[in-house]
């Protein structure tokens, strides 16, 4: 089975901002860790408002995204209210997965 791009979708706690700092150390081992098995690809906040986050992942299955997101002191440490995963079929662009005709 080839890689397939998902999407992990966050959303934060309103005070989200005022209590990252002492689980982001280990929220950034965590996503380290992750990147190191080229799981993780690219990740980040929602800006104006910081109400959640996206994250890519390159991998086989969606259970790699779903297992980070289980696992992540983010989740966790409470900081995250929900979170889901979406399969995202990349055509285009540099990374992109699926291969098409023009």
């Amino acid at each position: 089975m080839s890689p397939k791009h998902f999407l992990l979708f966050y959303d934060y706690v309103s005070d989200y901002l005022e209590r990252r700092g002492g689980l982001r150390p280990a929220h950034f081992r965590h996503a380290q860790a992750s990147l190191e098995r080229d799981e993780f690809q690219l990740g980040g906040a929602y800006a104006d408002p910081a109400d959640g986050a996206v994250l890519l992942f390159k991998a086989r299955s969606r259970e790699v995204a779903e297992d980070f997101a289980r696992c992540d002191p983010y989740v966790t440490g409470g900081l995250v209210t929900s979170w889901r995963v979406r399969e995202w079929t990349t055509v285009f662009g540099h990374g992109a997965l699926t291969e098409v005709s023009p």
